[in-house]
């Protein structure tokens, strides 16, 4: 079979990005328009402002994304588009673009699930490296501003299915980040920021508690008191079953995460030790400058803060690496993927490499372009849907909370 070339296109949050790759393998092009400035005064994304930078930006980015691979619209094979999860109104922008697209040129449209592109950011540029061969089980952290997930992975023919063993019950990893960065008055995006003020602090400062679950999973309790009051008698049947007839699947060992707990107990330091006054002044010395760079957060930023900040993140990452290899030692997993943009993370790199090598257990990260959002990771996830010619129909729509299977 010769080389196929899909256009993807990425809308799911705050970048419009569009991409072609070659055969699901090679990147020819990739383009990601941010949003940070329109987004920073209000410290996160807003969603209304979202979708109407993606209305402005997808047309110039789709056209230099085809412009740098020497295509033409009529020369591609296919496009892909992310249909979610994300905000609905910022999906709704490149879904209807894409429809468009597909239905002028007549080329098919596959719909991708944004958290299985974050996984294949990880097999692409594997792949582009010449490595081939991964060993199953295979277990996958999305880790970002908007997800914190755990997926069991495995390859079926030329497509791949996914089970979920953990996500964060409340806030994501990397909302978790930014938020604290908010706080204390160090701007958005804030997780970049946190990771590299963290090596100036004492990360033993400051004891944050483990997080703890308490409460059992709303989802899944749901699911359950349905399943058993539409199968009353079923359901009393299976009670008794012999006990070695009702092994836990998968889905019922569960390794889940929480981190509002942790964001709290920030907030209660900061009001603890009277840091407001410093934090605004912080806040305002920053918003006054174009573009701060490292030394300008130092110097505005006490030993206190410089510990709160280094102590924080070495909690976020330890809760991060334990339940994940946790999660791999339970599954006996052969291989573990961390990806998203959390995966950008120094620190949490670091972590996972030298935490995982001495289990014996393979470590791959993407690069740190195609950690945060981008369109090459949706392009390469669409390929074996396009093998398989799993297309969508065209009356397909956004779905803000599409879960991975």
């Amino acid at each position: 079979m010769g080389s196929t070339y899909i256009l993807g296109i990425e809308s799911s949050c705050d970048e419009t990005a569009a991409a072609v790759v070659r055969s699901g393998e090679q990147i020819v092009s990739s383009i990601v328009a941010s949003q940070i400035a329109t987004h920073q005064p209000y410290g996160g994304v807003v969603p209304e402002l979202a979708s109407r930078e993606h209305l402005r930006a997808i047309v110039p980015v789709v056209r230099q994304a085809l412009a740098e691979a020497a295509k033409t619209y009529e020369s591609i094979d296919g496009l892909a588009v992310t249909q979610g999860p994300g905000l609905a109104g910022a999906l709704l922008v490149g879904i209807s673009y894409s429809k468009a697209l597909a239905f002028a040129l007549d080329k098919p449209l596959i719909a991708v699930n944004h958290l299985e592109g974050h996984i294949h950011a990880v097999l692409l540029e594997e792949k582009q490296k010449g490595n081939r061969e991964l060993r199953f089980p295979l277990l996958a952290l999305v880790v970002s501003g908007g997800h914190t997930h755990l997926y069991l992975a495995e390859q079926r023919a030329e497509g791949w299915s996914y089970e979920n063993i953990g996500h964060t019950r409340d806030d994501a990893a990397g909302e978790a980040f930014d938020k604290v960065a908010k706080l204390l008055g160090l701007g958005y995006p804030g997780g970049p920021v946190i990771d590299r003020l963290s090596k100036h602090g004492d990360p033993r400062a400051v004891k944050f508690p483990p997080s703890q679950i308490k409460h059992p999973d709303r989802r899944k309790v749901q699911k359950t008191f349905l399943s058993e009051k539409n199968r009353a008698k079923g359901a009393a049947e299976v009670t008794r079953q012999p006990a070695e007839h009702s092994a836990a699947r998968a889905s019922d060992r569960r390794f889940d995460f929480s981190y509002s707990g942790i964001k709290t107990a920030v907030l209660r330091y900061v009001e603890t030790h009277h840091l407001a006054a410093s934090i605004e002044a912080r806040r305002r010395a920053l918003a006054s400058a174009a573009k701060p760079q490292l030394d300008d957060y130092l110097a505005l930023s006490d030993r206190e803060t410089l510990n709160l900040i280094a102590s924080f993140q070495r909690a976020m990452v330890g809760d991060l690496v334990g339940k994940t290899l946790a999660a791999a030692r339970e599954f006996d997993v052969a291989t573990l993927f961390v990806t998203g943009g959390v995966a950008a993370n120094q620190e949490l790199r670091e972590t996972f490499a030298r935490e995982a090598a001495q289990e014996a257990l393979p470590v791959f990260f993407p690069s740190r372009p195609l950690s945060t959002d981008n369109a090459a990771m949706i392009a390469a996830a669409a390929y074996p849907k396009f093998l398989a010619g799993q297309f969508a129909p065209m009356d397909f729509s956004a779905e803000a909370g599409l879960a991975l299977k």
